[in-house]
């Protein structure tokens, strides 16, 4: 179950924002803000503001919480008074009751009963959430807007009991006063949440940019495509064309399949979950009566059915009575008429049509014929969000360099205790090993690599194997840190290490290890080097460190945040097309062949790394593409994150 924290001051946009995005996820959603108003509300109908006579109240008339985004209610015993805590009252005194310890304690446990009630995931908002509620969240969000636009917008929520804008702004100013003093501030910003401005953000920009942040973190659930039909019909052979490797065991015999198995696939840049199911018998007896009940438990999971039929046999009285359960189940049915090899087989096949599934979608899954046709009619019935959760929101960090350079000292020194194997003969780790590790006020998860000795077309045997491995680690991480040994010279081979994960478009913090090994003619040495070797990624950050000892390994987690932050930034597009218009007026681009292009604007098309496209009325020359991207690290800095600039030439829709 996924938890998505929202925290900001009050009028930021929290709730709009949390409902959208519970609604478009098909989630639930809570209000915090609304219990604490309804505690308020309690405290003003006993007239009393002791904490005691307070939980006393609550006890006699329980608060609870409708969690559905469409329709959110807050009720005190059992009445609905949503509207009622939103009285100008209410909102004068709310700050006063939300300070008092035993009310916030009787109010966290409401909170997080609430919260584990739900499903498949739940956005939460409020204030404090991210560092109290739920410290653990898969994403933190921290929204602010300036005091004028929050002001607008709580003057418009309030409607009917409008004061003004003006009145709103000083009562909001002067909550902010009372919050930001108090002893545990619920204003503050947990380490690892991501700031949105919202003060020149729309609704559907604010949703679009936490949306991308959710698809970005695989937080979204993926959609899962069972394949059912009879036992024999081709759905492993099928399932293998799909993710193109025999990962599903095929053999002639029926029922080979047995199990509900899952593979992740993805086509026109859609990844979704690909379920094998055992074949479906409408009269099973022995094993096959659970295999059986497994594909009509996958039925029940899956997002978009594909009935598989053998074209070459056509449909069965079993068929039918599988058609009246995938009826059923009312969900896109897609129907597979396999073992199509040619235009004969599929004019007979024709005849499928009879069985009221509508078209069927001719493949031959054992030569390929059909199936990206087949793929590109699943992708259009995927659901935006689906059943199968993918990540679990801590964020994935590899540590790669040359064999002993001390990543698994570091790794165990990070973790506090021996978890990797640790020895003065270079290559000990073969294996990843993935470890979830709390330091710095956060939970990680780690992955210890092999060290890579060579290019991979170079290595043989276990080195070929175990480098195959560590590049699968810096593909599935979001940032790499890069271990050097700083006790010896930086090698080609480091370098080549600092290469593959910049062209990757990881996140980067290169950490030079062993420091309590380096004397002073090393340290003058090392300068030179870095200032040598370094320059093509001097926006990494460096962090020095000694992972036996453990000296300095606390500077390790701010380095990461940064380089995660700057690897996930969003730059507005006003500000970047401000920035840009000026870098044009004072360096325009170099003519060639006789004319100067000109640049119309630019858009950044995407985060995890920050990719921009200028669009161009001609070619641009590289060079001066690299001076733009500098240019846009000096004004938005970006550090720890490589950074990714592309020239469109408009008229002829071709990019550089």
């Amino acid at each position: 179950m996924i938890v998505v924290a929202l925290d900001g001051p009050s009028g930021s946009g929290k709730s709009s924002t949390s409902k959208s995005i519970a609604i478009r996820a098909g989630w639930n959603y809570l209000d915090t803000g609304a219990l604490y108003r309804a505690m308020t509300f309690l405290a003003l109908s006993i007239k009393s503001e002791d904490p005691k006579e307070i939980i006393s109240a609550v006890i006699d008339s329980p608060i609870s919480f409708n969690s559905d985004p469409r329709d959110p209610k807050v009720f005190l015993d059992g009445r609905d008074i949503s509207k009622e805590i939103r009285s100008h009252e209410v909102t004068e005194k709310v700050s006063v009751i939300s300070a008092l310890p035993e009310v916030r304690a009787e109010l966290l446990t409401l909170q997080r009963s609430i919260i584990n009630k739900a499903d498949r995931g739940i956005v939460v908002e409020g204030r404090d959430i991210g560092t109290v509620v739920c410290p653990d969240a898969a994403l933190k969000i921290y929204l602010t807007a300036d005091i004028a636009a929050r002001a607008n917008r709580r003057d418009a929520e309030l409607a009917e009991d409008s004061r003004g804008a003006e009145a709103v702004a000083q009562s909001l100013a002067a909550r902010d006063e009372i919050d930001s003093t108090r002893t545990v501030s619920p204003l503050a910003m947990a380490t690892d949440a991501v700031h949105i401005d919202s003060t020149e953000l729309n609704l559907e920009e604010t949703v679009d940019r936490i949306w991308e942040l959710l698809s970005q973190r695989s937080l979204l659930g993926l959609p899962i495509v069972a394949i059912l039909g009879r036992p024999n019909v081709g759905k492993s052979t099928l399932i293998n064309r799909f993710i193109g490797r025999r990962e599903a065991i095929v053999e002639d015999t029926p029922g080979v399949t047995r199990d509900r198995v899952q593979y992740e696939c993805e086509w026109a840049g859609r990844r979704f979950i690909i379920m094998d199911t055992g074949g479906w018998e409408s009269k099973p007896d022995g094993i096959s009566v659970q295999v059986s009940a497994s594909a009509e438990l996958a039925m029940d999971e899956a997002d978009v059915l594909c009935f598989v039929v053998d074209a070459q046999v056509g449909a069965l009285d079993e068929d039918d009575i599988l058609v009246q359960e995938l009826r059923k189940a009312k969900k896109p049915t897609i129907l597979v008429a396999n073992k199509v090899d040619g235009d004969n087989d599929e004019s007979d096949a024709h005849a499928l049509w009879n069985i009221g599934l509508g078209e069927p979608h001719f493949v031959s899954a054992l030569h390929g014929r059909g199936s990206g046709d087949l793929l590109d009619t699943i992708v259009k019935e995927l659901p935006e969000v689906g059943a199968a959760q993918v990540q679990d929101g801590y964020r994935r960090i590899a540590l790669i360099g040359r064999p002993n350079v001390g990543k698994s000292s570091l790794f165990n020194a990070l973790a506090g205790e021996s978890r990797s194997i640790v020895d003065d003969v270079a290559g000990t780790t073969r294996d990843p090993i993935d470890e979830l590790i709390e330091f710095g006020g956060s939970i990680w998860r780690f992955v210890d690599t092999a060290g890579l000795k060579k290019r991979a077309n170079q290595a043989s045997g276990t080195d070929y194997y175990a480098t195959l491995r560590t590049q699968t680690a810096l593909e599935r991480c979001e940032c790499a840190v890069i271990v050097l040994d700083a006790s010896v010279p930086i090698s080609e081979q480091d370098l080549r290490i600092i290469t593959m994960v910049e062209e990757a478009g990881k996140a980067m913090v290169i950490v030079m290890n062993k420091w309590d090994l380096v004397d002073e003619d090393r340290r003058t040495q090392l300068d030179k080097e870095i200032e040598r070797h370094l320059d093509q990624v001097e926006w990494a950050q460096i962090v020095n460190v000694a992972a036996k000892t453990g000296w300095h390994r606390d500077r390790l987690a701010p380095a990461l945040r940064t380089a995660i932050d700057s690897w996930e930034r969003r730059v507005p597009t006003s500000k970047l097309n401000s920035f840009l218009g000026a870098l044009i007026g004072a360096t325009p681009p170099p003519v060639r062949g006789g004319k100067q292009p000109r640049v119309y604007y630019a858009t950044q098309a995407g985060i995890a790394p920050p990719k921009f496209v200028v669009f161009s009325s001609g070619w641009i020359e590289a060079s001066y593409r690299r001076f733009i991207e500098r240019r846009l690290r000096e004004e938005f800095k970006f550090p720890g994150t490589p950074v990714q600039v592309a020239i469109r030439v408009k008229e002829r829709d071709k990019e550089q």
